[in-house]
């Protein structure tokens, strides 16, 4: 259950090829080698074995990619934290997963701690000699526990996803072999690694021989593309959004393929991105699959970029009775982690997402629809009312960019849809007569309320923010 250690086996293929380019310059795969050869031996002289638990909290940068790659040929389990997470709450979230050792800069929240103090580790901030020592072997254990990435999933509490290196090989495999990547390949890496996404990039890109390229601080993502010759991309919404409203989208044009994650993506967007000849690929993913689980191929229909595409290699994916996607295989994470206790999947191996979909043939193939969130449907009047069937239709129309559509209280129906949307003009009767073609009345917004400016925070808009505020909203409405 072991492979040679990507980054070693690239190293003695094509030792000059370029591991990573970033704003400080491009790291060769033989440099990349010895720097974890360097990392691996600084693990192990702080007291770190196979088994162990580091926490990371840093930007991202070589020295981090450096120290997860160390991890992982050291068999040491990584738990990469936000960066958004308040020093102060770090502690705690240690505490959760039983991990004592920290590698961060010195603050005063973690006294208490083992810190591996980053800003004075000659070993990670210093690149090794040429003549720098290397082990003769390196290997990766599949079934070593690897990584613990929290996920608030729907209920907003931190949960720790337990992922073996198996997962995250047999992620990058599927990837890798649906996309085509291999050396010559540059993955733009600007998702967060304390994301399931970020660390995705970096194992498809060392187990494939490709390039991971880092963009520099504050630089547009459209620069990063062309100055650096990337060739792939995984984006969320909101970055896709930002280019096509403010950024120069032709740029992206030229690229192999650029993945569309992190949450459902608007109509709109994917519409005015295919329009301009983007390579894009919409897809269905999770924490717990350890990335994708779908995708659209190369040159998707409108109508295929529709759904969320074809099932990777790796995964298995099936609709409960109720239309709830389970899905399984070898990158199904080993389960969640409460201190030193896991709590595993299923004994059948099936993990339910709480998501919702359903089967569409297009082109001749089966491909998914996600149909929404079980736990975002709603009643109103005694019908259901599911929250991204109102979000569909509202993508569909001419000039909306984005909708989310959430319930509010009502004293005659018990609840009624409000939806937030962003668009080119401000049109909701337009919209009401758009929406009463496709859609039962009850399911048509009761009010639309333009986009929070303050809205693009995170990775998601987040639902029960705009619920309260649509609450704040009619309230006001009503005191009038």
């Amino acid at each position: 259950m072991t492979i040679p250690d990507p980054v070693r086996a690239a190293a003695e293929a094509r030792p000059a090829a370029p591991a990573l380019i970033g704003p400080d310059g491009t790291v060769t795969y033989a440099d990349l080698d010895r720097r974890v050869s360097a990392a691996t031996a600084w693990l192990r002289d702080h007291g770190l074995a196979c088994g162990d638990r580091l926490a990371l909290y840093r930007p991202t940068d070589l020295d981090y990619l450096v120290l997860l790659l160390a991890a992982f040929r050291t068999g040491v389990v990584a738990a990469p934290l936000s960066t958004r997470t308040p020093p102060a709450a770090v502690p705690d979230l240690l505490g959760r997963i039983a991990c004592r050792t920290l590698a961060a800069a010195p603050h005063d929240a973690f006294t208490g701690l083992d810190l591996l103090d980053l800003t004075e580790s000659s070993t990670v901030h210093r690149p090794p000699s040429t003549e720098h020592r290397r082990p003769s072997t390196a290997s990766w254990t599949l079934g070593d526990p690897a990584t613990l990435v929290f996920t608030s999933g729907s209920t907003g509490t931190p949960k720790a996803a337990l992922h073996t290196l198996g997962n995250h090989v047999a992620s990058a495999r599927g990837v890798i072999e649906f996309f085509g990547l291999g050396p010559g390949g540059r993955w733009l890496l600007d998702l967060p690694l304390y994301h399931v996404g970020g660390l995705a990039v970096l194992v498809r890109c060392v187990l494939a021989g490709a390039t991971v390229v880092l963009p520099g601080e504050g630089e547009p993502l459209e620069e990063t593309v062309a100055a650096r010759g990337v060739t792939h991309g995984s984006l969320v919404a909101t970055q896709l959004l930002r280019v096509l409203r403010d950024g120069r989208p032709e740029a992206l044009a030229k690229t192999r393929a650029l993945l569309l994650g992190g949450s459902a993506i608007p109509p709109g967007l994917v519409a005015e991105a295919h329009a301009l000849g983007l390579p894009i690929h919409t897809s269905y993913g999770m924490s717990e699959m350890a990335s994708t689980v779908t995708a659209t191929p190369p040159g998707a229909t409108l109508d295929a970029l529709a759904t969320s595409g074809v099932l990777l290699p790796g995964r298995e994916l099936r609709l409960a009775d109720d239309g709830e996607i389970l899905v399984r295989g070898a990158t199904l994470f080993a389960g969640y982690l409460d201190g030193d206790r896991v709590e595993r999947p299923d004994r059948d191996g099936w993990f339910p997402t709480g998501d919702l979909g359903a089967w569409a043939e297009v082109g001749g193939e089966r491909m998914l629809r996600v149909v929404g969130r079980k736990d975002h449907l709603f009643i109103s009047g005694g019908e259901n009312v599911q929250p991204e069937e109102v979000e569909a239709a509202l993508g569909r129309i001419e000039g909306v960019r984005r909708a989310v559509v959430v319930p509010v209280a009502d004293a005659e129906f018990g609840q009624r849809p409000v939806a937030f949307v962003e668009a080119e003009a401000w049109t909701p009767e337009a919209w009401r007569e758009a929406l009463a073609e496709s859609l039962a009345r009850f399911k048509i917004p009761a009010a639309f309320h333009p986009w929070p400016p303050d809205a693009d925070g995170g990775m998601k808009v987040s639902r029960t923010a705009l619920r309260a505020r649509a609450e704040a909203l009619c309230a006001g409405a009503r005191g009038r």
